[in-house]
């Protein structure tokens, strides 16, 4: 018996080593399949801040348009807007673009909320369109404050807690990395606090829907 559980253990084992192989090769070239390039972003959303706008709407549907034409056939121009429940706090997410190693929302609240970031095998850019974010790291005593204009870089790995005031505040978020394995944080709130399946429902599908759609033009 205890010949047949040490034989289990090692092809478990085995099994494990041959992921984490795998993962790590495709960790090493993961760069390779990235179409988004923050500071371009930056570039775009910055530019979109400095028109007039009459309402929010205005302006998330001129930066839409403007990323569209600048990274064509990787932008969603349907906005579907659906909550997003993580690490405590609470905002809208419209997705632009879904793929294995990359993400681009517009996230954002009117009403404020705050919580943390989560701690992803991802870097964040969180680009700041209305609005203000703060954050601060442990040990820090002062907090960070981001403001229109302001691109707020989580480094893949860190993590923070993040506060948008009473105010709201809007934002244009990229992430590059293994955006799948981001999926749990994500959506915990939703299985251990809310219990709001349709928010589970919508992630999956509107996320699930933009991967497929990312591969069938290549995107990785």
């Amino acid at each position: 018996m205890a010949a047949k559980a040490s034989s289990g253990y090692s092809k478990y084992l085995l099994v494990l080593v041959l992921f984490l192989s795998v993962w790590y090769a495709l960790d090493k070239i993961s760069h390779r399949f990235w179409v988004f390039d923050q500071h371009k972003l930056h570039q775009i959303a910055s530019e979109v801040i400095a028109l007039p706008h009459n309402s929010t709407a205005a302006m998330i549907s001129e930066l839409s348009h403007r990323l569209a034409a600048e990274y064509p056939k990787h932008i969603n121009l349907k906005q579907e807007w659906v909550f997003n429940n993580a690490g405590g706090a609470m905002g809208a997410m419209y997705i632009l673009h879904a793929s294995i190693t990359e993400y681009l929302i517009i996230f954002g609240t009117p009403v404020g909320t705050e919580g943390h970031t989560g701690r992803h095998m991802a870097d964040d850019y969180f680009i700041i369109l209305q609005g203000e974010q703060w954050a601060f790291t442990p040990g820090q005593l002062e907090k960070e404050v981001y403001r229109p204009g302001h691109m707020h870089h989580l480094v893949r790995g860190d993590a923070q807690q993040y506060k948008i005031p009473d105010s709201g505040a809007w934002a244009l978020e990229y992430a590059r990395g293994w955006i799948p394995a981001m999926l749990p944080f994500g959506l915990a709130d939703c299985f251990f606090s809310t219990l709001d399946l349709n928010v589970v429902w919508d992630t999956f599908r509107i996320t699930g829907k933009r991967i497929l759609y990312s591969l069938s033009v290549g995107k990785f």
